[in-house]
């Protein structure tokens, strides 16, 4: 892979894994278009620890609080105090609660989805469908902008659905921003409480599927050119803006404006197949 290649590629995941379009179907696509075909194994690794690192940066202060609120609970359970109320009272520790337990259906599909992975991820049809699913799911989340006064019952339920919908977003096409912000908003969560909870939510399952897919390649030998370091610098800049222009978009009301692009792509994908 040329130098140029890996930064447009690190740019394209930077984008498009906070823009509600499918980071991996536009990462598949890229890759076809520059006529790559091998295994980019390290590559797709690093450039999402780049956007990664960009949601630990915009939500330090609530991943330090939860942290917190964790550690104390985890102490006072140590030291056989009641913990019983912290775990009714402390919004910090109900939301580590929910973000395990949106991780267990996130974890269960996308070891499912993993032994596909050949087929999902060399399909351009594949992607072009679910570009056009993405837009759908993104139209039709117009209809459900909460106001942020609007104090959402967040429970064990919602956790769960957001959970699944996260791990359907392994099917390149489907935007994982885009479907677990747009399920929790239809579940009747305020704009703010599902877009944080979407990016928190996606830490352990990044960790996690970052974590399987190194164990992949340890015994090729683990090797990271300077392409791959430039490429991944330019997703985590690239991705912190993007971060940011989201989160804005959805707090104004403006989330579903993606979804004419999403048809679009999707659209122009398919008929690139057929002619």
């Amino acid at each position: 892979m040329e130098l140029y290649q890996g930064i447009i590629l690190g740019i394209l995941q930077g984008l498009t894994e906070f823009l509600p379009v499918s980071s991996s179907g536009h990462l598949v696509l890229g890759q076809l278009f520059f006529g790559i075909t091998e295994s980019q194994l390290i590559f797709d690794i690093s450039v999402h620890v780049g956007t990664l690192l960009a949601i630990v940066v915009v939500y330090a202060s609530d991943i330090r609080a939860i942290l917190v609120s964790v550690f104390g609970c985890l102490l006072k359970a140590l030291s056989f105090k009641p913990i019983t109320h912290l775990l009714k009272e402390d919004q910090n520790l109900k939301l580590a609660m929910f973000i395990i337990i949106g991780s267990i259906p996130t974890a269960a599909i996308g070891l499912f989805l993993k032994q596909f992975e050949h087929v999902l991820f060399s399909s351009p049809v594949l992607v072009g469908f679910m570009l056009i699913l993405t837009g759908t799911i993104l139209w039709l989340s117009r209809n459900f902008y909460f106001s942020e006064n609007k104090k959402a019952k967040f429970n064990v339920k919602q956790a769960i659905i957001i959970g699944i919908s996260q791990g359907l977003a392994v099917i390149p096409g489907i935007s994982r921003s885009g479907t677990t912000i747009a399920t929790g908003m239809f579940l009747g969560l305020n704009r703010h409480t599902a877009a944080k909870f979407s990016f928190l939510l996606s830490i352990p399952a990044i960790v996690g599927a970052e974590i399987l897919s190194i164990r992949d390649i340890i015994s090729d030998g683990l090797t990271i050119d300077p392409v791959t370091i430039y490429a991944t610098i330019a997703s985590f800049i690239v991705g912190l803006i993007a971060l940011k222009i989201l989160l804005s978009l959805v707090h104004a009301g403006r989330f579903h404006l993606f979804a004419p692009y999403c048809w679009f792509a999707g659209a122009m994908v398919l008929l690139s197949k057929l002619i």
